[in-house]
């Protein structure tokens, strides 16, 4: 059912945790399923030089979470907003209709920012 990617970032999460000297933090919720994101960045300028995430929720909004804290960094705040549910669906493999919410999660998130 789940890609290995998003196994991958399930298993394995890229930059779970606090992030003490962040400069922003959303936390976003899906109250259907509840879900729940907070991702914290550290900026300098406008680029993210730090992500960190915690997420409570399904293996989809773990692993999707996980995405896009290790695809933050580097990039910058408009970079961020751009990024859709369909693309960050896409980096994982696809996710499958019915768990799509944890990308949509995640784009929530970013749009926060």
């Amino acid at each position: 059912m789940f890609s290995p990617a998003v196994l991958d970032h399930f298993k394995n999460p890229r930059n779970a945790g606090n992030l003490l000297d962040a400069t922003t933090i959303v936390e976003v919720t899906n109250p259907v399923c509840g879900d729940i994101l907070r991702l914290a960045i550290k900026t300098e300028g406008n680029r993210v030089v730090a992500a960190r995430f915690k997420t409570q929720g399904c293996v989809t909004a773990i692993a999707c979470s996980s995405y896009i804290a290790e695809w933050l960094e580097g990039k910058t705040l408009e970079d961020a907003r751009k990024l859709t549910y369909a693309q960050i669906s896409e980096a994982l493999g696809g996710l499958p209709q019915a768990t799509m919410h944890g990308a949509q999660l995640a784009e929530d998130a970013l749009k926060s920012l």
